[in-house]
This record gives structure tokens, C-alpha cells and sequence, in this order.
């Protein structure tokens, strides 16, 4: 007869738990970095009135500095306006110059009385500056001459870009003839190219206004790349050159400034100078 086997009884020894220390695991990085905040603090609070210098020195200095160049460029204002006594004075806007308030949109340095204004109405082939509609009543409610002008963005089909300028602005008699903002170089096209897309939006505009454009762009840009092929346009040039206080006779209009103020506008604004008194501006403005 088989003995049944027994089955022995494995006893589990319970290990006793470890009592946990205020220093393991989460606490003890928290007492650390709770060190650290008090230690900066601490360090700080000691140092309060040297770091309070060396911060208010520092902004006053940038504030200073902005205001010094704010008051050259003041100066210069004063100094080309003075020359051009006699020619009509204007501006150019955009999206960036906010919510403009027309109504107060006057005169320049309290004196100079301010004729017209270039509008910005399009970028590329598919963006309409956000304020444009705003501005073009605004200005028109404010007896204003005003132009309307498309950033050219070189790497962009023209003809597309022409599009969306005639869709986007109806000129009526008394407005200046549209303007080509050409400030860039293409990327990925030869300056060839370039020079085809260009005319090719020129004409397709004049074609639409019966009205022929007018090319804004820098002095650099105007005498490097526009000004022997592109003879047959009128120009309105930037030039911000401390020593250049007078418009040169090639140019219609002259971008003198970056840094003028306005009232009605916040921040600066670009003023320019028309080659001219005011009736020889409503000359060349569409009939």
C-alpha cells in the first residue's frame, strides 16, 4: 500500500516594512530646489539696491539712446522741410501703423500741412493689407490725395499679384496713379526674371486704370537694377541719408524719413516730398 504524500507547509517570512525618512525620494528633491529658491532670494534681497541700479540704469539707457536718434532724425526733419519749402508734403501707411485717427491727420511738426498719402493695399498674390479699407475712406474722409500701393514679392507669379491689386483697389478721380513697391531680390529666379515679372504687372495695371504706375523702391535698388531698363516709369525713391536734405530732379517723389510723427498716428511714420507744389500734384492724379 502507497503512502499518500504529504504536503509541507512552506511558512512566508513578512520582512518589516522600512519606515520611510523625511529625506528620500520626492522630499528630499523638493527640500533642494526649495533651497535654491530661498538662497537666490535671500541673495537677492541683500543685493536689492545694486540690481535696482543696474536695471533702471540699463533701461534708462536704451530709452535714452531711442530718444537721442528719435531727436537727430527730428533735426533732420527740420533741416530738409526747410529746403523743400514750397512742395507738397505727404505720407505713406500701413497695417503696422494701427488704427489710424484721420481726423487729426493735419499737419507735420505743427507746420507743415500734409497733402496726400500713399496707402499700402496689397502683399504678393494673396494678402490684402488688414487696415487698407479703413485707410482709403479714412483718408478720402480727410480730403487727402490718395494713392494706393502693392508690395512686390519678387519669387511670386506677377501677373497673380496684379490680380489681386485691381480686385482689391477701385481708384476714382483725384487718386494717384498705383504704385509697385519693389524693394527685394528673387531667390529662385535670375535678376532676368525679375525684370519680365515686373513688367508684366506694370502693364497688366495700366492696361486695367489706363493710367501708367509709378515704382516705388530705395536709391540703391533705383540706380543698381531700375534705372536704365525702367526709364520710361516715374519713381518715388527712399532715402533716409543724414547729408541728403534735398529730392533729386529724376525723382517724383522722395521717402525722406522713417521717423516722423504724426497727430492722429501712434508711433513714427514715413513722410515724403512730392517734386512740387500741391497744384502740380493734382496734375498728375487720375481724371
Amino acid at each position: 500500500m502507497k503512502r499518500k504524500p504529504v504536503r509541507r507547509q512552506t511558512t512566508t517570512t513578512r520582512k518589516p516594512k522600512k519606515k520611510v525618512s523625511i529625506f528620500s525620494g520626492k522630499l528630499v528633491r523638493f527640500s533642494i530646489i526649495a533651497f535654491f529658491i530661498l538662497l537666490v532670494l535671500g541673495v537677492g534681497y541683500h543685493y536689492r539696491n545694486g540690481l535696482a541700479y543696474y536695471f533702471s540704469f540699463k533701461s534708462n539707457k536704451m530709452l535714452s539712446e531711442a530718444a537721442e536718434s528719435k531727436r537727430i532724425s527730428d533735426v533732420r526733419n527740420f533741416q530738409v522741410l526747410e529746403k523743400q519749402e514750397g512742395k507738397s508734403i505727404g505720407l505713406d501707411v500701413s497695417e503696422y501703423q494701427g488704427k489710424i485717427s484721420w481726423s487729426y491727420v493735419d499737419t507735420l511738426e505743427k507746420k507743415y500741412p500734409l497733402h496726400f498719402v500713399f496707402i499700402r493695399a496689397t502683399v504678393g498674390k494673396d494678402r490684402k493689407d488688414r487696415q487698407f479699407n479703413r485707410n482709403w475712406l479714412g483718408a478720402k474722409d480727410n480730403k487727402m490725395i490718395r494713392g494706393a500701393y502693392h508690395y512686390y514679392r519678387p519669387n511670386e507669379n506677377s501677373l497673380e499679384q496684379a490680380a489681386l491689386f485691381i480686385k482689391t483697389v477701385r481708384l476714382q478721380k483725384g487718386d494717384l496713379p498705383p504704385i509697385l513697391d519693389i524693394e527685394k531680390l528673387p531667390k529662385n529666379q535670375s535678376l532676368d526674371s525679375l525684370k519680365v515679372g515686373l513688367k508684366r504687372w506694370l502693364k497688366a495695371i495700366e492696361l486695367h486704370y489706363g493710367v501708367k504706375p509709378i515704382i516705388y523702391t530705395g536709391e540703391k535698388y533705383y540706380d543698381d537694377f531700375l534705372k536704365d531698363e525702367f526709364s520710361n516709369y516715374l519713381f518715388w525713391i527712399a532715402n533716409y541719408n543724414f547729408y541728403r536734405e534735398e529730392i533729386d530732379d529724376d525723382w517724383l517723389f522722395w521717402q525722406f524719413t522713417e521717423k516722423a510723427s504724426v497727430p492722429g498716428i501712434k508711433g513714427n511714420v514715413d513722410v515724403n516730398i512730392y517734386n512740387g507744389d500741391l497744384e502740380q500734384l493734382r496734375y498728375i492724379t487720375v481724371e
